[in-house]
């Protein structure tokens, strides 16, 4: 009698499993986050765009987001009318237009981070930096896959090569 893998034994599919902790993680940060004035979609925007970086596109960041433009149009307006974006048209290219934080938005990003950062502490407790790394790792691999899966089935209409 073989005895099934612990990750077959979960209550939902690995990939489910994943995005509930997903949820729930960002539940978190979002509940942090609220007495600062944040959404969960202004402060997602905002974290996007700092790994972006300052002048990332609406563009790359509604892909980054993985939502549709008109969906993020909304967010932007609200960063924007509380000082803390500009979007400024591309010289290059006038149909485009980039993100920037005002310093006011400078400031309300540091303070995002600083709680960011306190409740990631608290959902990493009791992880060693191996073993955070080591499910850094997988996702990275899960993610690859993932697309790759994707890719197939876009160009095949199946999952195999």
């Amino acid at each position: 009698m073989s005895s099934l893998p612990f990750h077959e034994t979960l209550d939902l599919s690995l990939c489910g499993k994943l995005g509930r902790v997903h949820r729930i993680c960002r539940q978190a940060v979002t509940q942090a986050v609220e007495p600062l004035g944040f959404t969960q979609p202004r402060w997602t925007a905002m974290m996007h765009i700092h790994h972006l970086g300052e002048g990332c596109t609406q563009h790359q960041l509604a892909c980054s987001l993985d939502i549709e433009m008109p969906s993020l149009t909304r967010t932007m307006k609200q960063l924007e009318e509380n000082n803390v974006i500009e979007r400024r048209i591309d010289k290059q290219d006038k149909r485009c237009r980039k993100i920037y934080f005002t310093e006011h938005g400078q400031a309300q990003l540091a303070q995002l981070k600083m709680r960011i950062s306190e409740v990631k502490a608290l959902l990493y407790h009791g992880l060693s930096d191996d073993e955070l790394n080591a499910i850094a790792h997988a996702l990275v691999k899960l993610e690859n896959n993932a697309q790759h899966c994707c890719d197939n089935i876009s160009e095949n209409g199946s999952t195999s090569e």
